[in-house]
């Protein structure tokens, strides 16, 4: 598995168009443009059938030929910049229209020459221009706007790195210094417990995606810790699915969630909890759970641990789209979070 590798490659601006959903849009939108034009157009009646027909034809063909070019030079296309690949794509898709509104003349008048109708070939040329103009400059604002949240998820990610150490190391410290004259050899496996945790945040800073395994294993340190300090008030469950031990994740999508369950839910209990943890792997899916008990004075009084959960989602929203999910439920005595993410070993290589 390449660790490194990003979850969602869109290449640069120009959409890929060999996808059968952006295909259909394509088709869909561009039978639209032509219904408006029909309907623009001075008839007899509402819509002149005739004209819509052989628009649709010609459209269709430009449209799904220079998408096909587009799909298979697209990553030369890429290549180019953003001006020079603007340029190349508007004269191939007007080369595709003066050849397919010559052929369609050719075919509906064989004896009429081209140059008897230029207008024709004149007015499919300028719209033609326009909208791919116009199209091309959608797609490089939208890919715009997936930068700037991909920086601001970066950014994020990065704050969460940042606030685990403080907060850990301000509580190991008072966790080591009360435990080195009565319980060196412990003190000394919070030494390395914490060692261990900061290798393993630090070593996450540079990528995009790691094994659940390296996720849990993150989170296996700060609770071994943590249940140093609260001693047997804290407990931890763990039920996993081994098959899903290697099935990439965004780092430090868990942590966050132990911290909320630690902080929010054992201890202010006297008496501490158990947190579960449990792991599900399906043919799509992996589902994750996290469950802890909850006092009763702490129902939605924690506006930090809000925050976090929104975090985390919008993480997956920029990681996986809409096809991940963070679900929270609360009750009397309990907090439990469902995290469903792609089950598939696609990113996988």
């Amino acid at each position: 598995m390449n660790q490194s590798q990003e979850p969602q490659n869109d290449g640069g601006f120009i959409p890929d168009l060999c996808q059968v959903r952006a295909v259909f849009l394509l088709v869909l939108t561009t039978e639209l443009v032509v219904l408006l034009f029909a309907l623009a157009r001075p008839s007899s009646g509402l819509l002149d059938w005739h004209y819509l027909g052989l628009a649709s034809l010609l459209a269709q063909w430009v449209t799904l030929t220079a998408a096909g070019l587009i799909c298979t030079f697209r990553s030369q296309l890429e290549s180019l910049g953003v001006p020079l690949a603007t340029v190349t794509i508007t004269l191939l898709v007007l080369v595709d229209t003066a050849a397919f509104t010559l052929f369609g003349q050719w075919l509906l008048n064989p004896a009429l020459s081209p140059l008897d109708a230029p207008f024709t070939l004149l007015r499919n040329l300028l719209m033609a221009a326009l909208i791919t103009l116009m199209a091309l400059r959608y797609f490089h604002l939208q890919y715009q706007r997936r930068r700037q949240e991909e920086a601001e998820v970066e950014a994020r990610i990065a704050a969460l790195q940042a606030r685990i150490q403080p907060h850990f190391l301000f509580n190991s410290m008072n966790t080591i210094a009360s435990l080195i004259a009565s319980d060196p050899e412990r003190a000394e496996e919070v030494v390395l417990d914490l060692c261990d945790l900061f290798r393993v945040s630090l070593n996450t800073a540079g990528t995009r995606l790691i094994p659940l395994s390296e996720e849990l294993r993150l989170c296996e340190r700060y609770l071994a810790i943590e249940k140093l300090r609260l001693g047997p008030r804290l407990d931890v469950d763990w039920h996993l699915d081994d098959s899903a031990s290697e099935l990439p994740v965004p780092p430090l999508i868990l942590q966050p969630l132990m911290e909320n369950a630690v902080y929010h839910g054992i201890q202010p209990l006297t008496g501490g909890g158990t947190i579960r943890v449990e792991s599900e792997r399906t043919r799509r899916w992996l589902y994750i759970l996290i469950h802890n008990p909850l006092a009763s004075d702490q129902a939605g009084r924690h506006q930090g641990q809000r925050m976090a959960l929104e975090n985390i989602r919008a993480r997956l929203q920029a990681v996986y789209g809409d096809t991940a999910a963070l679900k929270a439920s609360q009750g009397n005595d309990h907090f439990t979070v469902t995290l469903r993410l792609p089950g598939n070993r696609e990113n996988e290589a």
